[in-house]
């Protein structure tokens, strides 16, 4: 897409307006935003639903932060989702700046739907909308928050809809993403099984009862320090075979 009218390749010239926690409502130039911990403001905007209308506001607790994290629309919660599942993501905030910006008649706002912390520091800005959803001005401000990403050495990402396959899985284990689904005996004996490669179901009940090793078991595999395979061609079944991870999650 051509570079939106008013705007310089180079440097377009942007201010951010944000919830500061201890100054409040704030806006500045681009270049004295860029160092700022965006992962940790407040959302610019308002996350409740109406009669009448057809989005889907709520909050969603995330793992990741230990707090509730805003959404308007099911799409959102999908990424939001994944995005508390992915181990790189240390930090998440939705909604949380305007960018504002003259188009050369007047002046134009957008607010990413999220921003993202990394744990190697680098921050990545998401919008979320579906390929067919997408019209001009909605194209505009993502080209606009493209050119923003760039100068201030952040990413920009837009999202659509996920694979549903690995949706579905990361939901059901979403419902063991709170810490006290993780209990160290079972746990132990999970990870003590599962370093040879075997079935779910086989190995919760080799762990005990499966009434109590099976959460642990499900909080293990968010966690992402067992791993299933084949998340994104079929469903988690008593015979999806299950191993330890390269790596240990959050």
């Amino acid at each position: 897409m051509a570079v939106p009218a008013g705007m310089d390749q180079a440097g377009p010239c942007v201010d951010l307006s944000y919830v500061d926690a201890v100054h409040g409502r704030r806006r500045r130039p681009l270049r004295d935003c860029v160092t700022t911990r965006f992962e940790e403001v407040a959302p610019v905007r308002t996350f409740r639903w109406s009669r009448g209308e057809r989005h889907f506001p709520g909050w969603y607790w995330a793992a990741t932060t230990g707090r509730h994290v805003g959404f308007e629309s099911w799409l959102e919660r999908d990424r939001l989702l994944l995005m508390d599942f992915d181990p790189s993501v240390v930090g998440i905030c939705s909604q949380p700046f305007w960018l504002h910006w003259h188009d050369g008649e007047r002046e134009r706002r957008h607010a990413p739907d999220y921003f993202i912390r990394r744990a190697d520091g680098s921050a990545v800005v998401v919008d979320v909308r579906a390929d067919e959803r997408i019209e001009s001005k909605d194209a505009e401000g993502f080209e606009v928050t493209r050119l923003v990403c760039s100068q201030a050495g952040w990413k920009f990402e837009r999202l659509g809809t996920p694979d549903a396959v690995l949706l579905a899985n990361v939901r059901w284990l979403s419902r063991y993403r709170h810490p006290r689904c993780l209990h160290d005996p079972a746990a132990a004996r999970l990870r003590e099984i599962f370093a040879i490669p075997g079935p779910l179901m086989a190995g919760a009940d080799a762990a005990g009862d499966r009434l109590s090793t099976l959460p642990v078991l499900f909080r293990l595999l968010w966690l992402q320090e067992l791993t299933a395979e084949d998340m994104t061609v079929e469903l988690l079944g008593p015979r999806t075979i299950v191993h330890s991870a390269s790596g240990v999650g959050r």
